[in-house]
């Protein structure tokens, strides 16, 4: 990869880190859904007029939608809205060993032994962050954000069935259009305090809403999807490993938050479990639409 092209990919989890960071600020005046609704709808309707439709594949595009975005960002954001936001992104990385064990499962694809090995590595340094006295009380947020990694991976495993029929740019358009209007209804069934939500929102909450729809979601992936294009994925990937330290690095400066050292140790010992993944060439594992 060219330095000036490293350097177009390392925006993208600074993009994410400090999206993530914000969303936690956001969910203190927006629910959940409603706010992965705003910033869905956004994403949709900058997106929307640069891709083709996808004739062939809109009722698939609809269930990965539902279940890859709506019920995952459900889970994961509210999960979000109840612990730090440094501590959320470390569980979120479980969705790279979930998304190799279900490909090991569903496509009998064999993972290898690094792999395995990294899945091991990550879902121990979980369980030495779940049993930290700091984290005492925390374990069902906890367990509500590796839920929505989880459900995260089965959509991309839903994607990896039509990923031959469709762009990746054009896909994340489509699952915006889609996603937003779903998970509107969602908080409608499921949330409460909408309207004082909207009439209550600071600069901060709105900015917030801004930052995830345009920067986070259409610029991020922009940069992403021109990357990947350009260079073969297994060099790609280990630039996202940077998501957490710039996730954590926002969270303290703006949030205030002074994750514990148990909490930064065990989460080291996931990025390390995630890193041996990663960086396995061969065999190839799931076609994802990585993304927080």
């Amino acid at each position: 990869m060219k330095f000036r092209e490293l350097l177009l990919a390392s925006c993208v989890p600074l993009t994410w880190g400090l999206g993530f960071t914000l969303s936690k600020a956001a969910l203190a005046e927006f629910p959940p859904l409603m706010l992965m609704s705003m910033r869905f709808l956004i994403a949709a309707l900058v997106l929307v007029w640069f891709v083709p439709v996808p004739r062939n594949c809109l009722k698939d595009l609809f269930w990965i939608a539902l279940v890859g975005s709506t019920i995952q960002y459900g889970l994961t954001f509210t999960g979000l809205s109840m612990i730090d936001a440094s501590l959320a992104i470390i569980v979120v990385h479980l969705e790279v060993p979930f998304a190799v064990l279900l490909a090991a499962v569903l496509f009998r694809e064999r993972p290898g032994l690094q792999r395995l090995l990294g899945m091991t590595v990550s879902f121990v340094g979980i369980i030495l962050i779940a049993g930290l006295p700091s984290v005492e009380g925390q374990l069902f947020a906890i367990a509500l954000t590796g839920s929505g990694a989880l459900v995260w991976s089965v959509g991309q495993i839903m994607y990896k069935r039509i990923s031959n029929r469709i762009t990746g740019l054009a896909a994340v358009a489509w699952i915006a259009v889609m996603a937003g209007p779903q998970m509107l209804v969602g908080s409608m069934l499921f949330e409460s305090g909408q309207l004082t939500a909207l009439v209550n929102a600071t600069w901060v909450g709105w900015g917030s809403v801004v930052y995830l729809g345009l920067v986070m979601t259409v610029l991020g992936y922009g940069i992403w999807y021109t990357v990947l294009a350009r260079n073969p994925v297994s060099h790609v990937m280990p630039v996202l490993l940077l998501l957490p330290v710039f996730t954590i690095a926002a969270s303290v400066l703006l949030l205030g938050e002074r994750p514990s050292p148990g909490v930064l140790s065990g989460g080291a010992i996931v990025l390390c479990g995630v890193a041996l993944i990663v960086f396995t060439r061969s065999p190839q594992g799931p076609k994802t639409l990585n993304a927080p």
